[in-house]
């Protein structure tokens, strides 16, 4: 039995023309809308701005973290389901690693794919939800001088304010003042936040 799932639009990112057609007819027939494209350039010229990529695998662990890493360059993040016909186990790991919520063998039934796709569509929701965080925090931070900027960095690996102190070559009053004014931009209340917001931030290279 085929689960009812929210209708998606899948887009098929594949250089083989008969597979992509058949990944198409698969999509219709899962009652999910279908774009296709041959190449990473392609997609990224249409700029979707919602639905699932199906992006084959070729070459095994190179193609999906390169389409994954220019869509970033892009900024134009979807959530990346990577297919091969047979999946290999370090292609696997590297798309993973890379992003991609799933990797599939070349889906043949309704049902495999639409397990797929809800499972992706779950995980794309907390994906979106940490990098809006991600990008707030960013924004935050890009208001910090060069020096709150340090300061903030040397906190985040646990340095107090006479080690920053020492490390920056100013003193621990100085620190101090470069830290409240960085909390006070930052709208932080506790060093434990500021913190939080430069993790955050980072987040966005590393998701």
């Amino acid at each position: 039995m085929v689960h009812m799932i929210d209708r998606v639009t899948l887009h098929i990112l594949d250089g083989d023309s008969a597979r992509r057609a058949q990944l198409a007819r698969l999509a219709f027939a899962a009652g999910h809308h279908a774009e296709i494209y041959a190449n990473t350039e392609e997609l990224l010229a249409h700029a979707p701005s919602g639905g699932l990529v199906l992006a084959h695998d070729d070459p095994p662990g190179l193609a999906v973290p390169s389409l994954i890493a220019a869509m970033m360059r892009a900024g134009q993040w979807l959530p990346v389901i990577a297919i091969a016909e047979v999946p290999d186990t370090v292609a696997v790991v590297s798309a993973i690693k890379a992003g991609a919520l799933d990797y599939l063998g070349v889906p043949q039934q309704i049902g495999p794919l639409n397990d797929a796709i809800a499972r992706a569509a779950r995980e794309a929701e907390t994906h979106r939800a940490q990098r809006a965080r991600a990008a707030e925090a960013r924004q935050r931070i890009a208001r910090l001088s060069l020096r709150e900027r340090e300061v903030l960095d040397r906190l985040a690996e646990g340095c107090s304010n006479k080690a920053i102190a020492r490390d920056l070559e100013i003193s621990p009053r100085t620190v101090e003042i470069h830290r409240m004014k960085m909390m006070g931009k930052l709208g932080a209340r506790h060093a434990a936040e500021a913190v939080r917001l430069r993790i955050e931030a980072t987040g966005l290279d590393a998701a």
